[in-house]
């Protein structure tokens, strides 16, 4: 593995995107080092950023193409297996239509490879069948904040406003697990006077810092919002001011909270009314205040409505658009905010523009130099995809993702991969999904490639390439180029990093998204630009978007018309037509699967601070497995009474869908009528063998965090 000096770079895993430097050491591996200056995480890393050269390795990465020959992969030649994913997909295509093509991509790749994906999908397969595991992350923040503020940006605020304000609701989000260098804001926050509530129906060590911290039942998030909102308007905390001028839909929204009294509202969620009336209290006391969701109350089957009503809780008290206040959400994946805006989505364009809108596609056919009516209409969602393969999608082009493992309801998505005609897979590691393709490509990874990321923030970050790759080991980028070649498209995909983003800059030019003014220079010189950063001048893009609120926060030099990007959303006016936030007008609704005398209890599922993901990386790195071996249940002592189950016991968690088998860990920090399981592992451990894919309706999110299932001892067990 070749060498060069330290470099400074990103870490490859959360979308934090931590600030680190790679450095040679003297046994001739790699070593990260702080790197102190890049504000989101001022040096601290998790141990998963510290260990991530370990994926490095030759010993744990694949180095060389593989292709299935009677029935076992083997070592092939680049050009074989080349050449076997285009006659695969060609011969399906032939055979069954374009649309009989599927490509899933990954929120973990660059914004130059996402883009690529989404047009090599439209350009060079024809399909419209393309989607990706970003989906399963934020996808209904995103579509209630489309429907709010006419944009979605996970944060519309740098995290670094969050220690300034009054008062954090923290909604569905274990940080100290997930992401924990940006604990320290939740820390500064407290130390500067604010206050935290955690809601989590577990007491999750991001939950052992609040000052408050409720526990409701799984599920029932939109519940608890609306009947705090009916709190705020029955105790004159409403802003009438600001709801007056700067937003629409109050009387519907507000018709629907008082609908919601505090006493219904106990009886759904299980939150004490005292405590409902002390979490509008801290919240509406400070002058400045924000909520901020994850996957808790986002993956669910009414995700955008729950969502949406906590975004409501923001606009009500007039805190939405002002500076230290308003609605933010935290994204998981490393890319999971830029892999969706430029073309790897179902259904948009480069420039988070819609895929429906003849403008955007007029505008994005002609840098792609292709005719808009030749671009596909929208395809299927992410799990409506894999769900249709093997039958209306008969071969696939994954990268980068692996959901064997990590796709609700994965017994029936694995069942549906072995059913294709074709599969090929490109990752860094033989991942559950890719020994079960035809063909699996050896990719390049986060230290040997640059590219750029957009973090949680909408911070476009530069990641350089810090090694050589190992010999036989090629970019995403590269196999784009040679399947459009093989596929008959000679032109139109470059493997220059830098040359991608510039067409992506033209692409995104004018769209919500708009990278046109950044480029890798300005980002080699910057700790990232936060987008919307338009090309024209510091006032705002080609107008085809101008709703959207551009104002910067500080000028460009005097007599400089670059844009200096866009750290804070919405001060002046929101992204909609008007210039008003909407309210959504939502009521309660149970779960798709509430329990019964079957399958009395709720599951939940989650995450770990020493795994990440599907765990294809982390898994294969000793240091995170020593820490994180394998998969546990988590309940309650009265529950494990019930079983008879003692602490370490195998015990087995029955769903509609399957069966896992996991050690139980009896603690006191979860409900009773609730057990928790982390999805990061395979086999008879798997989470998601058990998790409803019940779709929102909107987002088109599966209902990860809340199923009915029967909690059982095992036959044998101690």
């Amino acid at each position: 593995m070749q060498q060069i000096s330290a470099t400074p770079t990103h870490c490859p895993y959360c979308a934090l995107q931590c600030g680190m430097n790679l450095t040679p050491a003297p046994d001739g591996t790699v070593e990260v080092t702080e790197r102190a200056d890049f504000p989101v995480n001022r040096g601290a890393l998790c141990g998963k950023g510290r260990t991530a050269p370990a994926v490095l390795s030759s010993r744990v990465r694949l180095t060389s193409p593989l292709v299935r020959r009677g029935g076992d992969l083997a070592p092939a030649t680049w050009d074989e297996a080349l050449d076997r994913i285009a006659e695969g997909l060609r011969s399906v295509r032939d055979a069954h239509g374009a649309d009989a093509l599927g490509v899933f991509g990954g929120g973990g790749l660059t914004n130059e490879k996402a883009y690529s994906l989404g047009k090599f999908a439209r350009v060079v397969l024809g399909t419209s069948q393309i989607d990706y595991n970003g989906r399963f992350c934020m996808s209904s923040a995103a579509a209630a904040g489309m429907k709010a503020f006419g944009v979605d940006r996970g944060l519309p605020f740098p995290l670094e406003d969050i220690p300034r304000t009054g008062c954090v609701i923290l909604v569905g989000s274990n940080l100290a697990e997930t992401m924990p260098p940006a604990l320290r804001y939740l820390t500064e926050l407290k130390e500067n006077g604010g206050t935290l509530v955690v809601i989590d129906p577990r007491r999750t060590r991001t939950a052992e810092q609040a000052d408050l911290h409720l526990m409701p039942r799984p599920g029932t998030d939109l519940a608890l919002a609306l009947g705090l909102l009916h709190l705020i308007v029955a105790e004159g905390r409403v802003d009438e001011e600001y709801v007056r001028e700067r937003t629409a839909g109050w009387e519907d929204a507000r018709a629907a909270a008082m609908a919601h009294w505090p006493e219904y509202v106990e009886r759904i969620t299980g939150v004490s009314v005292p405590e409902l009336r002390e979490t509008v209290r801290l919240f509406c006391e400070p002058e400045t205040a924000m909520v901020l969701t994850a996957r808790g109350p986002e993956q669910q089957s009414k995700g955008t409505d729950t969502v949406g009503a906590w975004i409501n809780l923001t606009l009500a008290t007039g805190r939405a658009g002002r500076p230290l206040s308003g609605y933010g959400c935290l994204t998981g994946q490393g890319n999971g905010q830029g892999g969706r805006e430029h073309g790897q989505k179902a259904d948009q364009l480069p420039g988070y523009r819609k895929l429906t809108d003849p403008a955007a596609r007029r505008h994005v056919a002609e840098v792609w130099g292709v005719d808009p009516d030749s671009l596909p209409g929208p395809g299927r969602s992410a799990y409506e995809l894999l769900d249709a393969l093997g039958t209306d999608v008969r071969a696939l082009l994954l990268m980068a993702s692996n959901p064997v493992v990590s796709a609700p309801r994965a017994a029936h998505v694995e069942e549906r991969i072995r059913a294709l005609d074709f599969l090929a897979v490109c990752d860094v590691v033989l991942s559950e999904t890719a020994a079960l393709a035809d063909v699996v490509l050896p990719v390049t990874q986060w230290a040997e490639e640059t590219g750029t990321m957009t973090n949680l923030e909408g911070r476009v970050l530069l990641r350089r390439r810090a090694l050589t790759p190992p010999d036989g080991v090629r970019s995403d980028l590269e196999v784009m180029r040679e399947l459009a070649d093989r596929l008959g498209v000679e032109k139109g995909f470059p493997t220059d990093p830098e040359e991608v983003f510039e067409e992506l800059r033209r692409a995104s030019a004018g769209g919500a998204a708009d990278y046109s003014g950044i480029t890798y220079r300005r980002l080699a010189e910057e700790n990232g630009v936060f987008w919307p950063c338009p090309a024209t001048d510091a006032g705002g893009g080609d107008g085809e978007d101008a709703s959207l609120d551009t104002t910067p926060d500080d000028p460009a030099r005097e007599g400089d018309t670059v844009h200096p990007g866009t750290p804070r959303l919405f001060l002046d006016r929101f992204a909609t037509e008007d210039g008003r936030a909407r309210f959504a007008p939502v009521t309660h609704r149970a779960i798709a699967e509430e329990p019964d005398d079957e399958y009395p209890v709720l599951l939940t599922t989650g995450r770990v601070v020493s795994q990440y993901q599907s765990g294809a990386q982390t898994r294969r790195v000793d240091e995170l497995n020593a820490a994180a071996p394998g998969p546990f249940v988590e309940l309650h002592p009265h529950l494990a009474a019930r079983l008879g189950a003692a602490e370490g016991d195998p015990v087995a968690v029955v769903s509609r869908r399957g069966r896992a088998v996991a050690p139980a860990r009896i603690t006191t920090g979860i409900r009773p009528d609730t057990v928790f399981m982390p999805f990061h592992w395979p086999g008879e451990g798997r989470a998601n063998t058990l998790t409803n894919p019940a779709l929102d309706p909107t987002s088109r999110m599966p209902e990860f965090k809340a199923c009915a299932v029967r909690v059982e001892a095992v036959e044998g067990s101690v």
